[in-house]
């Protein structure tokens, strides 16, 4: 969930109205919100770097609140406050309104056919008359920052520019062009910068750095020009200092580049909404128009407002509650979604702002419906439908079965269901085609590679970690691991399995075998080739030759134990014998 960090003071002034912090709080919860800390500016520096760092430092009062990340309205002071206000009925919900200019043609953004190679939508619109105070401005940066973390997915679906539109004249171009035809002054630098340099100089930049990888591969960078070739941001790594934003801005251009329209029409509703406010006409927006290359045209924002209809019986059944239709509509009012009550009584129309981009289906709407009644106020009822819970079974026999491998002094380990193709098959002496792997698409890291399709090496990498604790090392596992199989209708099973191994200055494959012959006993079998269980050598290129036999049990084979390869062990950095065990464990269900 992301957190808003807002002060206090600034946020009551904002309510009409002061709390206590447990006050607060409960308001908070009552809303859906959580209040996660009071702290302060001077108190989280002094906290991460120390009472020396945190000399001069506000002692401003800060409340950090925790907001659903679906919820974009509520990332900034101005939502939080409105929301809250029309929660607790202080204030109608306000209506946006999208206008043209007062004098003149609408601003124009011309997207070029090269942008199709890196980012190929864009969406744009001008705040006009806006006033800026030095805490609107901190919000508006600070909402930009939180929709970049969020539904921007770090800028890689949406980055946001905002201009002083007084700055610089449209028409606007949107184009892409090779690092070394880019050349501007960047934000908050002295000097002009190639796109390639811009690059090296973000390279060690602890905020920018992490967008570099968005678009350095690409043959060309996606760029933003005035009519007069000034350029005004290079998304989704800088802006130009040449348009900044400052305290005197009076008129904001805001472009969002993009490579989810939907998104990006998202992200812009949601900052001209929540700052529309402070326009000399408030919550009006000025239009801008967008011409993309093949000549569709598109007028943003487009702060549309859709109805739901649905009825207060379908609301009531769901949530657990039996309240009026016009109980209802007033309920779905307080949480911004404008309802009143249809012809027929039974009916609820319900009316979807721009603000609330979350609400995509009556299951949104009902949970709404949730908290403004509360969920401490609906009374718990027994369920219609009879049922009695019931351990699953697999779990079941699992946990009985770890409490006795613990009990013979074997200690429980828990890795990694997912691994590197090296520990499932060179380092154990097999070929990756024959262990029937399930391999990840674009692993981010070599560790990452694939799904286990054995236990033996997440115990050996965690025997090699403790390599320093008095031996013996005696471990063990029961856990899932991953194969391929057509028969399944996503191409592959989990199947559990139980493996243990014992590390010391001698093989200690009598331990093992040992260990063999309790678990069948627990499971209640007997040796025995019929109806019991059984070993004959075998051979495996993971265990030494002549050391390695295979488990039969039931008339099947369910897994191998025996004295591991010397190269096996080496692979995983160890210096010891070791001898292990590797079981099916469903068969015996």
């Amino acid at each position: 969930m992301p957190t808003v960090s807002v002060k206090r003071d600034l946020l009551f002034q904002a309510l009409g109205q002061t709390y206590t912090d447990e006050e607060f709080d409960e308001l908070c919860f009552e809303f859906g919100l959580e209040l996660d800390e009071v702290t302060s500016e001077k108190d989280i520096i002094s906290r991460e770097q120390g009472d020396g760092k945190a000399e001069g430092a506000s002692d401003v009062v800060l409340y950090k609140i925790d907001v659903p990340a679906n919820r974009y309205d509520l990332l900034c002071l101005e939502g939080l406050a409105r929301g809250l206000q029309v929660f607790k009925d202080r204030i109608d919900a306000p209506r946006y309104t999208r206008v043209g200019p007062l004098d003149g043609d609408m601003q124009k953004l011309i997207i070029a056919e090269e942008t199709a190679q890196v980012r190929p939508h864009a969406v744009a619109a001008v705040l006009r008359d806006i006033k800026f105070t030095k805490d609107r401005y901190d919000s508006f940066i600070e909402l930009q920052e939180k929709l970049h973390q969020n539904i921007c997915r770090k800028r890689a679906l949406v980055a946001i520019g905002t201009h002083d539109l007084d700055t610089v004249s449209g028409p606007f171009t949107y184009t892409a062009k090779p690092p070394s035809e880019i050349k501007f002054r960047p934000l908050n630098q002295s000097k002009e910068y190639t796109a390639s340099e811009l690059m090296d100089l973000y390279r060690t930049d602890s905020h920018l750095r992490h967008y570099l990888h968005i678009i350095e591969d690409k043959p060309v960078y996606p760029i933003i020009y005035d009519s007069n070739g000034i350029v005004l941001s290079m998304p989704p790594i800088i802006n130009g200092d040449h348009s900044k934003i400052t305290l005197n801005t009076r008129n904001v251009f805001i472009e969002c580049t993009a490579t989810d329209r939907t998104k990006a029409k998202i992200v812009l509703d949601t900052i001209v909404t929540m700052f529309s406010e402070y326009c000399e006409k408030p919550f009006t927006v000025e239009a801008a128009q967008v011409i993309y290359a093949n000549e569709e045209i598109c007028i943003y924002p487009e702060m549309g407002y859709r109805k739901e209809i649905l009825s207060a019986d379908f609301i009531n059944k769901r949530v657990g509650i039996n309240e009026t239709a016009k109980s209802v509509a007033k309920l779905l009012t307080r949480m911004y979604l404008k309802s009143k009550v249809m012809g027929d009584g039974a009916q609820i129309e319900i009316e979807i702002p721009p603000t609330r981009a979350d609400i995509i289906h009556p299951c949104d709407i009902v949970e709404d419906a949730a908290i403004a009644y509360g969920y401490n106020n609906i009374k718990m009822t027994v369920p219609k439908a009879y049922t009695v819970a019931n351990q699953f079974a697999l779990n079941k026999l699992c946990e009985l079965l770890r409490l006795d491998m613990a009990a013979g002094g074997f200690t429980e380990a828990l890795t990694f269901a997912l691994c590197s193709q090296e520990d499932i098959a060179d380092k154990l002496g097999k070929d990756i085609a024959e262990t029937r792997a399930i391999h990840i698409a674009n692993p981010k890291t070599a560790e990452f590679q694939v799904a286990r399709t054995t236990l033996l090496s997440g115990l050996l990498k965690t025997t090699a970690a403790n390599r320093k604790m008095p031996l013996p090392l005696k471990l063990f596992e029961i856990s899932d691991v991953v194969l391929k199989d057509p028969s399944k209708d996503v191409g592959a099973k989990n199947t559990r399995r139980l493996c243990a191994m014992y590390y010391n200055k001698n093989p200690g494959f009598e331990v093992i075998h040992g260990l063999l012959d309790r678990v069948m006993q627990l499971l209640e079998l007997k040796p025995g080739k019929e109806n019991g269980y059984y070993i004959q050598t075998a051979e495996d290129s993971t265990f030494f030759p002549g050391r390695c036999a295979e488990i039969f049990a039931k008339g099947q084979s369910i897994g191998k134990l025996g004295v591991l390869h010397p190269d096996v062990i080496t692979k995983f950095e160890l210096t010891m014998p070791c001898s292990a065990l590797e079981i099916d464990i469903e068969p015996f269900l």
